[in-house]
């Protein structure tokens, strides 16, 4: 096993090992496994933050909090069963009172390991609608792999009520240890900064209506659906920015060449001053054919920009159609376009009151302190049961 695992501060309320598949900056679970890590940490919880797979390009303040980050040695697509005895041996070393895992990889890893050590309780947590990798492949061996392995975990949480609901058809968990419990959003970091939209877009030579998009280069977010809805806007003034890498990124450059999209589509790559680029922006859009809670939608919300989404997994619930922003059906590039369209069109006082409703939604329901308090609670009861 890599990475260092400290024994950490003196702490009154427990210890939490948080497991996952991946680690790092540029995705939404990872984001927000990191952002529990420092919140759990400020209120007094020891934490440990362990990925299969070795961590990429850590936020700062991971480090400057001193939480430690380890890996199991994996290598992405390739088994190793090696990484059993591994997190077996750190959960024996650290003793967690909880163990989180997440991502259905983790998931699984982390309910075979207690099996052969003590833990008092154990969460498994699904960030997506279904347990689809990156290709949508093995999803029904993943579904009968949780459902077999049920009895390892006192209870298993989705990030959207949507997504509880799909996990329930699928039988993947039963109804009596599922719950739906959000993602949890920083809205002290994710809010309207006019001083930070001026200088980027100065940096950006950013000038007419701007569109953003952040995410992964790959299949489910669908962003040659996106690429060609936006050339069905006919505004050449508009300029999209597209924030993100992934595996898709070299066809996603050619889709540009091939449509003329070369003046108004700016590709950023990974960035690590999001809420900057945040503010830069007009308006949100995400293409997805799949999504459980995006914390993209979150954040965009936050910020207080309008949001045209696809209506797939949570979204709806993050989305009040017509007060914050539009839904359209997945895969309809005329919807989708007719929906930025209408967005676009709207005043700059409309939009910035379905920006400020935007705001007022999401710290009701998904600010990182709301969300928090429900994981403490959840973990209390957890450990006064077990």
């Amino acid at each position: 096993m890599r990475g260092t695992l400290g024994s950490g501060r003196n702490s009154s309320k427990g210890k939490v090992l948080l497991l996952t598949t991946t680690m790092g900056i540029g995705g939404g679970a990872e984001e927000q496994v990191m952002q529990l890590a420092l919140e759990l940490d400020r209120r007094g919880w020891r934490t440990r933050l362990v990925s299969m797979i070795p961590a990429e390009r850590m936020p700062g303040e991971i480090g400057q909090r001193g939480i430690p980050v380890g890996d199991l040695g994996m290598t992405a697509g390739v088994p190793d069963p090696r990484a059993l005895p591994r997190l077996v041996r750190l959960v024996r070393e650290f003793q967690p009172d909880i163990l989180h895992t997440h991502m259905t990889h983790a998931n699984l890893l982390g309910r075979v390991a207690r099996l052969f050590s003590r833990v008092p309780a154990l969460i498994s947590t699904l960030h997506g609608f279904k347990m689809y990798g990156v290709n949508q492949r093995f999803t029904k061996f993943r579904e009968l792999g949780h459902r077999l392995t049920d009895p390892l975990a006192e209870r298993t949480t989705a990030i959207c009520e949507a997504a509880a609901q799909s996990y329930l058809e699928s039988h993947s968990a039963p109804a009596a240890k599922l719950m739906a419990l959000p993602n949890g959003l920083d809205t002290s970091l994710y809010r309207p900064d006019s001083e930070a939209r001026l200088r980027l877009r100065q940096e950006l030579g950013l000038t007419g209506f701007t569109w953003l998009a952040v995410g992964r280069f790959e299949k489910p977010k669908n962003y040659p659906l996106m690429l060609r809805a936006f050339v069905g806007l006919a505004q050449p003034d508009a300029t999209l920015v597209l924030c993100g890498a992934g595996s898709l990124e070299p066809s996603i450059r050619r889709q540009i060449q091939e449509l003329g999209l070369e003046a108004q589509v700016r590709l950023l790559g990974i960035r690590e001053d999001i809420p900057a680029v945040m503010n830069a922006a007009d308006a949100f859009v995400l293409s997805s054919d799949t999504e459980g809670l995006p914390m993209v939608i979150l954040q965009a919300s936050a910020t207080g920009l309008p949001i045209v989404a696809t209506d797939v997994g949570g979204n709806r619930e993050a989305i009040q159609p017509g007060e914050t922003g539009l839904l359209t059906p997945p895969g309809d590039q005329h919807a989708l376009t007719a929906a930025m369209r209408q967005v676009a069109s709207l005043s700059a006082d409309e939009r910035a009151a379905w920006g400020a409703a935007a705001r007022r939604h999401t710290i009701s329901k998904y600010d990182l302190q709301v969300v928090a308090d429900r994981w403490e609670a959840l973990y209390s009861e957890l450990l006064t049961q077990h």
